[in-house]
């Protein structure tokens, strides 16, 4: 056998196995145990995009002070997201307090994501059908009823 023609497909399949392989990286979000409605449904939005692409979540919950007190709000907030999110991830490393910060991490579920897909699709397939149509306008005679 040729070596050069050994060298070449070796060098083939080695390209394809890089074109195959994913990149996975870790995406970090961090909330406080006060926020607010609108940023935390704003938060949990962006987590869902990136779990969508991919990549696993570090969610951090950061204390300050006599926050610390209370860890009980951080698992809290930390449940609630998981919970808004557990359509499309699953909980990887469950929530533990980590010096002044409360940690978990979520990663992409494809299962849970083709559910949720499906699920979405019967809706969208039931709301089309339910024959809830906008009401004709009004005629010359009703008009100014």
């Amino acid at each position: 056998m040729d070596y050069g023609k050994y060298k070449y497909e070796e060098a083939q399949k080695a390209k394809e196995s890089r074109r195959k392989s994913t990149n996975v990286s870790i995406k970090e979000m961090k909330y406080r145990p006060k926020i607010g409605a609108g940023d935390f449904t704003t938060k949990t939005r962006k987590v869902e995009k990136f779990l969508g692409e991919g990549h696993k979540v570090k969610v951090t919950i950061m204390f300050r002070g006599r926050e610390m007190a209370h860890p009980e709000l951080g698992k809290r907030i930390l449940d609630h997201v998981a919970e808004e999110v557990g359509g499309v991830a699953r909980v990887e490393v469950v929530p533990k307090l980590d010096g002044r910060n409360m940690i978990m991490v979520l990663a992409p579920d494809k299962r849970a994501q083709a559910a949720q897909a499906k699920r979405l699709a019967e809706e969208a397939a039931t709301a089309d059908g339910d024959g809830s149509e906008t009401p004709p306008p009004p005629g010359p005679d009703q008009a100014n009823s």
